[in-house]
Protein backbone atom coordinates (compact mmCIF):
# COMPACT_ATOMS: atom_id res chain seq x y z
CA UNK A 1 0.00 0.00 0.00
CA UNK A 2 1.83 3.05 -1.30
CA UNK A 3 1.05 6.74 1.25
CA UNK A 4 -1.14 8.90 -0.03
CA UNK A 5 -1.99 12.61 -0.73
CA UNK A 6 -5.15 13.38 0.65
CA UNK A 7 -6.48 17.23 0.65
CA UNK A 8 -9.54 17.11 3.25
CA UNK A 9 -11.94 20.06 3.21
CA UNK A 10 -14.29 21.80 5.71
CA UNK A 11 -15.93 24.53 6.18
CA UNK A 12 -18.78 24.82 9.26
CA UNK A 13 -19.14 23.34 12.97
CA UNK A 14 -20.88 20.05 12.03
CA UNK A 15 -17.90 19.25 9.49
CA UNK A 16 -15.23 19.92 11.89
CA UNK A 17 -16.72 17.52 14.13
CA UNK A 18 -17.17 14.90 11.71
CA UNK A 19 -13.12 15.41 10.15
CA UNK A 20 -11.91 15.20 14.19
CA UNK A 21 -11.81 11.37 14.29
CA UNK A 22 -11.03 10.70 10.44
CA UNK A 23 -8.61 13.13 10.14
CA UNK A 24 -6.51 11.39 13.06
CA UNK A 25 -7.14 7.95 11.26
CA UNK A 26 -5.75 9.45 8.00
CA UNK A 27 -2.84 11.07 9.62
CA UNK A 28 -1.72 7.52 11.11
CA UNK A 29 -0.30 6.19 7.90
CA UNK A 30 -1.12 9.04 4.74
CA UNK A 31 -0.13 12.62 4.05
CA UNK A 32 -3.03 15.15 4.75
CA UNK A 33 -3.83 18.35 3.90
CA UNK A 34 -6.23 20.47 6.12
CA UNK A 35 -8.09 22.86 4.27
CA UNK A 36 -10.44 25.20 6.14
CA UNK A 37 -13.07 27.56 3.65
CA UNK A 38 -13.87 30.25 6.62
CA UNK A 39 -17.82 29.36 5.82
CA UNK A 40 -18.47 29.50 10.02
CA UNK A 41 -15.15 31.81 10.80
CA UNK A 42 -15.78 33.09 14.16
CA UNK A 43 -13.97 31.86 17.89
CA UNK A 44 -17.77 30.22 19.10
CA UNK A 45 -18.00 28.74 15.47
CA UNK A 46 -14.70 27.62 14.31
CA UNK A 47 -11.62 28.08 16.53
CA UNK A 48 -13.06 26.42 19.92
CA UNK A 49 -13.85 23.10 17.80
CA UNK A 50 -10.50 22.63 16.44
CA UNK A 51 -9.06 23.14 20.08
CA UNK A 52 -11.45 21.29 21.55
CA UNK A 53 -11.63 18.25 19.16
CA UNK A 54 -7.92 18.05 19.37
CA UNK A 55 -8.58 18.86 14.72
CA UNK A 56 -4.62 19.77 13.75
CA UNK A 57 -4.67 23.48 12.76
CA UNK A 58 -5.56 23.97 9.17
CA UNK A 59 -2.84 24.15 6.50
CA UNK A 60 -4.85 26.24 4.72
CA UNK A 61 -7.73 28.99 5.04
CA UNK A 62 -9.61 30.54 2.60
CA UNK A 63 -11.27 32.84 4.75
CA UNK A 64 -14.32 33.22 2.72
CA UNK A 65 -16.52 34.14 5.11
CA UNK A 66 -20.71 34.86 4.80
CA UNK A 67 -22.75 35.60 1.78
CA UNK A 68 -25.04 34.38 -0.63
CA UNK A 69 -24.89 30.70 -1.51
CA UNK A 70 -23.50 31.78 -4.83
CA UNK A 71 -21.07 34.20 -3.44
CA UNK A 72 -19.38 31.82 -1.04
CA UNK A 73 -19.61 28.74 -3.24
CA UNK A 74 -17.91 30.99 -6.21
CA UNK A 75 -15.09 32.48 -4.47
CA UNK A 76 -14.27 29.46 -2.93
CA UNK A 77 -13.91 27.32 -6.14
CA UNK A 78 -11.24 28.82 -8.18
CA UNK A 79 -8.93 29.31 -4.75
CA UNK A 80 -9.54 25.70 -4.14
CA UNK A 81 -9.14 25.18 -8.02
CA UNK A 82 -5.43 26.60 -8.08
CA UNK A 83 -4.57 24.80 -4.43
CA UNK A 84 -5.99 21.25 -5.80
CA UNK A 85 -3.65 21.90 -8.90
CA UNK A 86 -0.26 22.89 -6.39
CA UNK A 87 -0.64 19.93 -4.19
CA UNK A 88 -1.93 17.59 -6.42
CA UNK A 89 -3.53 15.14 -4.00
CA UNK A 90 -4.41 11.45 -4.93
CA UNK A 91 -8.26 12.38 -3.57
CA UNK A 92 -10.21 15.06 -2.02
CA UNK A 93 -12.41 14.26 1.30
CA UNK A 94 -15.77 16.33 1.67
CA UNK A 95 -18.25 15.92 4.29
CA UNK A 96 -21.95 16.71 4.81
CA UNK A 97 -23.86 19.14 2.45
CA UNK A 98 -22.55 22.54 3.12
CA UNK A 99 -21.24 25.18 0.07
CA UNK A 100 -18.07 23.96 1.36
CA UNK A 101 -19.00 20.89 0.21
CA UNK A 102 -20.08 21.58 -3.32
CA UNK A 103 -17.48 23.63 -4.31
CA UNK A 104 -14.63 21.23 -3.31
CA UNK A 105 -16.70 18.30 -5.18
CA UNK A 106 -16.85 20.42 -8.01
CA UNK A 107 -13.67 21.81 -8.48
CA UNK A 108 -11.37 18.28 -7.14
CA UNK A 109 -14.18 16.25 -10.23
CA UNK A 110 -13.76 18.98 -12.48
CA UNK A 111 -9.40 18.33 -12.27
CA UNK A 112 -10.06 14.85 -12.51
CA UNK A 113 -9.26 14.33 -8.93
CA UNK A 114 -11.18 11.77 -6.85
CA UNK A 115 -13.89 12.72 -4.70
CA UNK A 116 -14.64 11.14 -1.21
CA UNK A 117 -17.70 12.07 0.35
CA UNK A 118 -18.01 11.69 4.07
CA UNK A 119 -21.87 11.11 4.67
CA UNK A 120 -23.32 9.86 1.59
CA UNK A 121 -26.89 8.93 0.22
CA UNK A 122 -28.54 11.36 2.98
CA UNK A 123 -32.27 12.42 1.87
CA UNK A 124 -35.20 14.67 2.90
CA UNK A 125 -36.69 14.66 -0.46
CA UNK A 126 -36.89 18.69 -0.36
CA UNK A 127 -35.31 20.37 -3.34
CA UNK A 128 -36.12 23.58 -1.67
CA UNK A 129 -32.95 22.83 0.81
CA UNK A 130 -29.40 24.34 -0.32
CA UNK A 131 -28.01 21.34 1.72
CA UNK A 132 -30.04 18.81 -0.57
CA UNK A 133 -28.86 20.43 -3.71
CA UNK A 134 -25.44 20.28 -1.84
CA UNK A 135 -25.64 16.53 -1.27
CA UNK A 136 -27.15 15.14 -4.05
CA UNK A 137 -24.69 16.91 -6.21
CA UNK A 138 -21.87 16.00 -4.84
CA UNK A 139 -22.96 12.31 -4.07
CA UNK A 140 -23.36 12.07 -8.36
CA UNK A 141 -19.26 13.27 -8.61
CA UNK A 142 -17.79 11.38 -6.06
CA UNK A 143 -16.15 8.30 -6.83
CA UNK A 144 -15.75 6.98 -2.94
CA UNK A 145 -19.74 7.54 -1.55
CA UNK A 146 -18.93 6.43 2.86
CA UNK A 147 -22.50 6.03 3.72
CA UNK A 148 -23.75 6.36 7.37
CA UNK A 149 -26.73 4.15 7.74
CA UNK A 150 -28.53 1.18 5.18
CA UNK A 151 -31.01 4.26 4.47
CA UNK A 152 -28.35 6.08 2.55
CA UNK A 153 -27.26 3.04 0.65
CA UNK A 154 -30.41 2.14 -0.42
CA UNK A 155 -30.92 5.79 -1.33
CA UNK A 156 -27.87 5.69 -3.54
CA UNK A 157 -29.19 2.56 -5.43
CA UNK A 158 -32.29 4.07 -5.98
CA UNK A 159 -30.55 7.02 -8.09
CA UNK A 160 -28.54 4.40 -9.72
CA UNK A 161 -25.37 4.75 -7.83
CA UNK A 162 -23.75 1.68 -6.51
CA UNK A 163 -19.80 1.81 -7.60
CA UNK A 164 -17.89 2.91 -5.27
CA UNK A 165 -20.46 2.69 -1.96
CA UNK A 166 -19.76 1.87 1.60
CA UNK A 167 -21.59 1.21 4.34
CA UNK A 168 -19.21 3.01 7.12
CA UNK A 169 -21.54 4.28 10.06
CA UNK A 170 -21.89 7.75 11.64
CA UNK A 171 -18.47 9.63 11.96
CA UNK A 172 -20.18 11.71 14.72
CA UNK A 173 -20.95 8.73 16.49
CA UNK A 174 -17.16 8.20 17.23
CA UNK A 175 -16.70 11.71 18.10
CA UNK A 176 -19.58 11.88 20.43
CA UNK A 177 -18.80 8.82 21.92
CA UNK A 178 -15.31 9.46 22.95
CA UNK A 179 -16.88 12.63 24.84
CA UNK A 180 -19.19 11.42 26.75
CA UNK A 181 -16.31 8.90 28.52
CA UNK A 182 -14.21 11.60 28.92
CA UNK A 183 -16.37 14.82 29.87
CA UNK A 184 -18.00 15.53 33.09
CA UNK A 185 -21.68 17.46 31.87
CA UNK A 186 -21.37 19.12 35.43
CA UNK A 187 -19.30 22.05 34.71
CA UNK A 188 -21.75 23.09 31.50
CA UNK A 189 -24.65 22.24 33.75
CA UNK A 190 -23.56 24.57 36.37
CA UNK A 191 -22.29 27.53 33.76
CA UNK A 192 -25.59 27.78 32.08
CA UNK A 193 -27.54 27.50 35.17
CA UNK A 194 -29.54 24.91 34.59
CA UNK A 195 -30.58 21.25 36.14
CA UNK A 196 -30.05 17.71 34.62
CA UNK A 197 -33.62 16.95 33.26
CA UNK A 198 -35.16 20.03 33.86
CA UNK A 199 -34.47 21.66 30.79
CA UNK A 200 -34.79 21.50 27.17
CA UNK A 201 -32.06 22.61 24.85
CA UNK A 202 -32.40 24.21 21.44
CA UNK A 203 -31.22 25.32 18.53
CA UNK A 204 -32.29 26.81 15.04
CA UNK A 205 -30.03 27.74 12.00
CA UNK A 206 -31.90 26.67 9.36
CA UNK A 207 -32.68 29.23 6.40
CA UNK A 208 -36.02 28.25 6.37
CA UNK A 209 -36.86 28.95 10.08
CA UNK A 210 -34.26 31.49 10.89
CA UNK A 211 -34.49 33.82 7.54
CA UNK A 212 -38.61 34.01 8.06
CA UNK A 213 -40.30 36.50 10.44
CA UNK A 214 -43.51 33.93 10.78
CA UNK A 215 -41.97 30.89 10.97
CA UNK A 216 -39.50 31.86 13.77
CA UNK A 217 -42.62 33.53 15.62
CA UNK A 218 -44.04 30.61 16.29
CA UNK A 219 -41.10 28.89 17.18
CA UNK A 220 -40.46 31.28 19.98
CA UNK A 221 -44.25 31.05 20.68
CA UNK A 222 -43.74 27.63 21.10
CA UNK A 223 -40.53 28.00 23.58
CA UNK A 224 -42.23 30.25 25.84
CA UNK A 225 -45.75 28.20 26.33
CA UNK A 226 -43.40 25.38 27.51
CA UNK A 227 -43.26 23.95 31.28
CA UNK A 228 -39.62 23.86 31.73
CA UNK A 229 -36.67 26.91 31.15
CA UNK A 230 -35.81 26.57 27.55
CA UNK A 231 -31.44 26.90 26.32
CA UNK A 232 -31.16 28.36 23.36
CA UNK A 233 -28.19 28.39 21.84
CA UNK A 234 -28.32 30.86 19.45
CA UNK A 235 -27.28 30.61 15.84
CA UNK A 236 -25.52 34.06 14.91
CA UNK A 237 -27.49 34.58 11.84
CA UNK A 238 -30.87 33.96 13.85
CA UNK A 239 -29.80 36.23 16.89
CA UNK A 240 -29.78 38.99 13.86
CA UNK A 241 -32.92 37.94 12.40
CA UNK A 242 -34.51 38.25 15.76
CA UNK A 243 -33.58 42.21 16.16
CA UNK A 244 -34.41 42.65 12.23
CA UNK A 245 -38.04 40.86 12.80
CA UNK A 246 -38.28 43.11 15.51
CA UNK A 247 -38.49 39.73 17.84
CA UNK A 248 -36.05 40.28 20.37
CA UNK A 249 -37.90 42.21 22.59
CA UNK A 250 -40.86 38.57 22.13
CA UNK A 251 -37.96 36.47 23.54
CA UNK A 252 -37.08 38.55 26.08
CA UNK A 253 -39.94 39.06 27.46
CA UNK A 254 -40.48 35.00 27.84
CA UNK A 255 -39.21 34.18 31.42
CA UNK A 256 -38.65 31.03 30.28
CA UNK A 257 -36.10 31.07 27.62
CA UNK A 258 -32.37 31.73 28.09
CA UNK A 259 -30.44 32.55 25.20
CA UNK A 260 -26.93 32.47 25.17
CA UNK A 261 -24.10 32.70 22.10
CA UNK A 262 -23.12 29.51 20.17
CA UNK A 263 -21.41 26.70 22.70
CA UNK A 264 -18.85 24.46 22.16
CA UNK A 265 -18.81 20.79 21.06
CA UNK A 266 -17.76 19.82 24.63
CA UNK A 267 -20.53 21.94 26.32
CA UNK A 268 -23.16 20.98 23.71
CA UNK A 269 -22.79 17.48 24.33
CA UNK A 270 -22.93 17.85 28.09
CA UNK A 271 -26.07 19.88 27.47
CA UNK A 272 -27.39 17.66 25.10
CA UNK A 273 -26.89 14.35 27.32
CA UNK A 274 -28.43 16.39 30.49
CA UNK A 275 -31.67 17.97 28.75
CA UNK A 276 -35.24 16.48 29.41
CA UNK A 277 -35.35 17.07 25.16
CA UNK A 278 -33.84 18.78 22.21
CA UNK A 279 -35.90 21.12 19.96
CA UNK A 280 -33.82 21.32 16.57
CA UNK A 281 -33.05 21.91 13.15
CA UNK A 282 -29.90 20.75 13.09
CA UNK A 283 -29.31 17.53 11.59
CA UNK A 284 -26.94 16.55 13.78
CA UNK A 285 -28.29 17.42 16.69
CA UNK A 286 -31.10 14.57 15.83
CA UNK A 287 -28.88 12.59 15.57
CA UNK A 288 -27.12 13.02 18.83
CA UNK A 289 -29.78 13.23 20.74
CA UNK A 290 -30.74 9.69 19.14
CA UNK A 291 -26.75 8.50 20.47
CA UNK A 292 -27.57 9.64 24.17
CA UNK A 293 -31.16 8.51 24.38
CA UNK A 294 -32.68 12.20 24.58
CA UNK A 295 -36.21 12.24 22.96
CA UNK A 296 -36.42 15.01 19.88
CA UNK A 297 -38.21 17.41 18.25
CA UNK A 298 -37.25 18.48 15.06
CA UNK A 299 -38.78 21.53 14.25
CA UNK A 300 -38.59 20.98 10.35
CA UNK A 301 -41.56 18.69 8.05
CA UNK A 302 -38.83 16.50 6.91
CA UNK A 303 -35.64 14.79 7.99
CA UNK A 304 -32.87 13.26 6.54
CA UNK A 305 -32.77 11.07 9.69
CA UNK A 306 -35.54 9.23 9.19
CA UNK A 307 -34.37 6.03 11.14
CA UNK A 308 -34.38 8.29 14.01
CA UNK A 309 -38.34 9.21 13.29
CA UNK A 310 -39.29 5.07 12.71
CA UNK A 311 -37.74 3.91 16.17
CA UNK A 312 -40.09 6.97 17.67
CA UNK A 313 -36.97 9.15 19.47
CA UNK A 314 -37.84 12.09 17.28
CA UNK A 315 -41.04 13.74 16.40
CA UNK A 316 -41.23 16.34 13.12
CA UNK A 317 -43.45 19.64 13.96
CA UNK A 318 -42.42 21.69 11.59
CA UNK A 319 -42.29 25.45 12.65
CA UNK A 320 -45.63 25.58 13.90
CA UNK A 321 -46.57 26.27 17.72
CA UNK A 322 -49.51 23.94 18.82
CA UNK A 323 -47.73 21.06 16.86
CA UNK A 324 -44.03 21.86 19.03
CA UNK A 325 -45.68 22.28 22.22
CA UNK A 326 -48.37 18.87 21.47
CA UNK A 327 -44.64 16.78 20.68
CA UNK A 328 -42.98 18.16 23.52
CA UNK A 329 -46.00 16.99 25.71
CA UNK A 330 -45.47 13.20 24.65
CA UNK A 331 -42.25 13.27 25.12
CA UNK A 332 -40.94 10.05 26.09
CA UNK A 333 -37.94 7.59 25.74
CA UNK A 334 -39.17 5.04 23.68
CA UNK A 335 -36.98 2.22 25.48
CA UNK A 336 -35.18 0.47 22.38
CA UNK A 337 -32.09 2.20 20.32
CA UNK A 338 -30.71 -0.13 17.67
CA UNK A 339 -27.16 0.55 16.67
CA UNK A 340 -28.33 1.91 13.60
CA UNK A 341 -25.44 4.17 13.33
CA UNK A 342 -22.93 1.82 13.36
CA UNK A 343 -20.10 1.18 16.36
CA UNK A 344 -18.41 4.44 17.11
CA UNK A 345 -15.34 3.13 14.85
CA UNK A 346 -16.67 4.51 11.18
CA UNK A 347 -13.02 6.66 10.64
CA UNK A 348 -11.07 3.30 10.88
CA UNK A 349 -13.68 2.17 8.30
CA UNK A 350 -13.70 5.49 6.33
CA UNK A 351 -9.74 5.09 5.98
CA UNK A 352 -10.01 1.38 4.81
CA UNK A 353 -12.45 2.09 1.48
CA UNK A 354 -9.77 4.69 0.93
CA UNK A 355 -6.91 2.71 1.19
CA UNK A 356 -8.91 -0.43 -0.61
CA UNK A 357 -9.87 1.91 -3.11
CA UNK A 358 -6.77 4.22 -3.83
CA UNK A 359 -3.96 2.90 -2.06
CA UNK A 360 -2.98 -0.36 -3.90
Amino acid sequence: MRRLTVISVVGARPQFVKAAPVCRALRESHDELLVHSGQHYDYAMSDVFFEQLGIPKPDFNLAVGSGSHARQTGEMMPMLEELFIEKNPDLVVVYGDTNTTLAAGLAAAKLSIPVAHVEAGLRSFNRSMPEEINRVLVDHISELLLCPTRVSVANLAAEGITRGVHLVGDVMLDTAKFFAEHVDPSQALQQYGVKPGEFYFATVHRAGNSDSKPRLREIISAFARLDLPVLWAIHPRTSKNLEDFGLGATVASAENIIVVPPISYIDTVSLLRSAKGILTDSGGMQKEAYFFGVPCVTMREETEWTETVELGWNTLAGADSERIVAAISVMAKPGAKPSVYGDGNAAVQIVDAIEARFGG
